[in-house]
């Protein structure tokens, strides 16, 4: 692969909603380029870019990957980003990689849910988008209907460059409105297609939609407006510069035709990538800012500037180990350079980049500004890494991605997958940015935090697939706690004879309920010495102890303050097991008249949805305990705000998602704790106690 200059690169990213053929149109853009010597298709699993076990199982991409394709003068490369909602945060990351978005529709499904948010994520980074109509094959497919539905989307700026010759079984070619030529694929999917005049009975429709783009391409161009006035249209070699200007700058996004199974559309949309795309030579100077923060840089995706790489995406690797997929943002990357890591400060070996087909990496002596690669074996470096020249320093912005929305519970089937699990969680946490792994202190377990459940289940199977560790999830354990409403005071003392030695600890207590928030309080106010100086420590210990353990349900007690004020002790039996056992026992004592009750987490709820569902969200909200906080609208959405209790909410995003269409989404972080309803916590006691929490209270005693 001989190395290319950014003006012929096209780096181009695929999305749209799952289903919708993006992973089979890059197979057949390859297959049709020479870039692959056979047709690869999802539905047998030999799809170029969807190669990981579990893509070719479940038939959807999960995760974003690469393929590339020279094609006449210029290089392509293709990004296959995920299209379900799950997984968009892996679209969302790969999408800094691109200079332009093919947004893909389905010719009989039309504007669906990941549409639009794929849209949003083009809007967000401001790249030119172009929409495919694909699977124009299919039975009840229809391209004006799917126009339509675009254009009520997303404007009057949607403008068709070709009409679909034929529909259904039928669609067989492409009507070129650039060029006014008609293109016949071939039928045994080869891709490549025979040129000639619009057929007679496409001709009038033909030429009322090349007039109506030429309108919309000479309206943002005075020179253009000029020449369509004066001639009445615009020549093609006028127009294409005219059109592809419009299309960098955001100003008119065009709509393609496409089959990709059989291949019909892949010559023409190749070409299309190469004519009016951007170049990475094209697009603006990249903004970061010295690595302290302090001063903005800037760089211009050109070679002669100082090299600087961005980490777009990292691979776990059960083989390779790490692998890196980066672009090249400035200058020109040698293979064998050493370069230093702005965000952890270390130095780097690039030893052995390569270019990626699939799950093929291909080695090559240099990368010059704009293009993709990858490398292995990175020491420090992560995703959202900065990488570059010593004597240049520069740290871009990372991709900011949204916080996990479910977690579960996971617990290892066998000693040998504990062992192995923590070493294996955090080399997926290393490829996959919105997967969270924790170990929540109170109830002892394991914690694996995704978009959702399928998310979670999808990290469970690669954990057993490549570093063959097993695990079972379970639905998390709400962190309950108990605390007291009221004083009490007792005496808790522990006296025992066995012979010899005895056992003598003697205290007295109060406790009085703390502020929300306060934990826990100890007060020496012990005088005369009614205990020694050196048993307090284990009276103190014993309430902790004890208080671990809770007194209602099992959940520890907080927020309280605990005075130990008299006590006796013995010369000769008392000791501090003993002390502590005291301790124990006058804390459980006070309990009984304290009015213990239960706390339960409660949430910052933020959650953001199409208008006309608010009023859904809000009565489901109320009837998980939720207190509404406020609204706000922005670009269509509604977004609420409400706290609600963590209990109530561990199912929300798959009923979020059904309330909505899968149009909702929402963030929660801890808020504060709150006291449980009687009758919510009668049944949690109940619970606990059926559990094996009153026969342990029990066997204490």
């Amino acid at each position: 692969m001989k190395s290319y200059e950014g003006e012929n690169i096209r780096n181009v990213a695929l999305t749209g909603h799952g289903h919708t053929g993006k992973t089979q149109l890059i197979s057949s853009l390859l297959y049709t380029a020479g870039a692959a010597n056979r047709l690869g298709k999802v539905d047998d699993g030999t799809s170029v870019t969807d190669y990981d076990e579990e893509e070719i199982q479940r038939k959807f991409s999960i995760s974003s990957s690469l393929a590339y394709a020279e094609w006449g003068k210029t290089k392509i490369n293709f990004i296959d980003t995920p299209g379900f909602n799950i997984f968009l945060h892996e679209a969302e990351a790969a999408l800094v990689a691109a200079d332009a978005a093919l947004l893909l529709v389905h010719a009989v499904g039309g504007v669906e849910v990941q549409t639009e948010k794929n849209w949003a994520l083009c809007e967000k980074y401001r790249l030119p988008c172009a929409f495919v109509v694909n699977q124009m094959d299919r039975d009840r497919a229809s391209f004006d209907r799917v126009l339509q539905a675009l254009r009520e989307a997303f404007g009057r700026p949607v403008i068709p460059l070709q009409l679909p010759w034929g529909e259904e079984k039928g669609f067989h070619g492409l009507i070129d409105l650039v060029r006014m030529k008609a293109y016949a694929y071939d039928s045994n999917a080869s891709g490549k297609a025979k040129e000639s005049d619009i057929p007679p009975e496409m001709t009038e429709a033909a030429s009322k939609a090349h007039e109506s783009m030429v309108e919309m391409v000479a309206e943002g161009n005075d020179a253009l407006m000029e020449e369509f006035f004066d001639r009445g249209t615009i020549p093609a070699e006028d127009l294409i510069p005219g059109l592809k200007e419009a299309i960098r700058t955001r100003r008119l996004f065009p709509v393609l035709a496409s089959a990709a199974l059989p291949n019909v559309g892949s010559e023409s949309l190749l070409n299309f990538i190469t004519d009016f795309l951007p170049s990475p030579a094209d697009r603006q100077d990249w903004e970061g800012t010295s690595p302290e923060g302090k001063s903005p840089v800037r760089r211009r995706s050109a070679d002669d500037e100082p090299v600087s790489v961005y980490v777009f995406k990292t691979l776990a690797d059960p083989f390779a180990g790490r692998v890196s997929y980066f672009r090249v943002l400035s200058g020109i990357l040698k293979n064998e350079s050493s370069l230093v890591n702005y965000r952890r400060g270390g130095v780097e070996k690039f030893a052995h980049i390569g270019i990626v087909q699939g799950k093929t990496q291909t080695p090559v002596g240099e990368l010059r500004a704009g293009d993709l690669g990858a490398v292995a074996k990175l020491k420090e470096t992560l995703t959202g890494d900065t990488l570059g020249d010593k004597s240049a320093p520069v740290l871009y912005p990372q991709v900011k991605l949204a916080e996990p929305a479910i977690s579960f519970a996971i617990e290892p089937r066998s000693r040998g997958d504990e062992d192995k699990l923590s070493t294996a969680i955090h080399r997926m946490l290393e490829e996959d940015l919105l997967l969270r792994f924790s170990r929540d202190a109170q109830t002892n377990e394991f914690l694996l935090a995704g978009s959702g459940q399928q998310h979670v289940e999808v990290a469970v199977a690669k954990l057993k697939r490549r570093f063959n560790v097993e695990v079972t999830l379970k639905a998390p354990k709400v962190p309950y706690r108990e605390t007291i409403r009221a004083k009490a005071e007792a005496q808790g003392k522990h006296k025992k004879q066995t012979g010899g030695h005895g056992q003598y600890g003697d205290c007295w207590i109060k406790v009085e309920p703390l502020p929300r928030g306060a934990g826990f309080e100890f007060v020496n106010d012990i005088f005369g010495g009614a205990i020694p100086r050196n048993f307090i420590p284990a009276v103190e210990k014993g309430i902790v102890d004890a208080a671990s353990r809770g007194y209602l349900a099992g959940y520890p007690v907080v927020d309280f303050r605990v005075i130990l004020y008299d006590g006796s002790y013995h010369d000769v039996d008392s000791s501090e097991i003993a002390f502590k056992l005291a301790g124990s026992k006058a804390f459980k004592a006070c309990m009984e008249h304290a009015r213990v009750c239960l706390l339960e987490p409660v949430m910052n709820v933020e959650i953001t949805v199409p208008e006309n569902y608010s009023g859904d969200i809000m009565g489901n909200l109320n009837s998980r305990r939720g207190r509404i906080q406020g609204m706000d609208s922005k670009s269509g959405s509604t977004i609420i705000k409400a706290q609600a209790p963590l209990a109530e909410m561990l199912s929300y995003a798959s009923d979020l998602t059904s309330m909505t269409q899968g149009r909702g989404s929402y963030a929660m972080d801890y808020s504060h704790y709150d006291v449980v309803p009687p009758q919510i916590s009668e049944k949690i006691v109940t619970t606990a106690k059926a559990a094996g929490h009153g026969k342990e209270e029990a066997d204490e005693s």
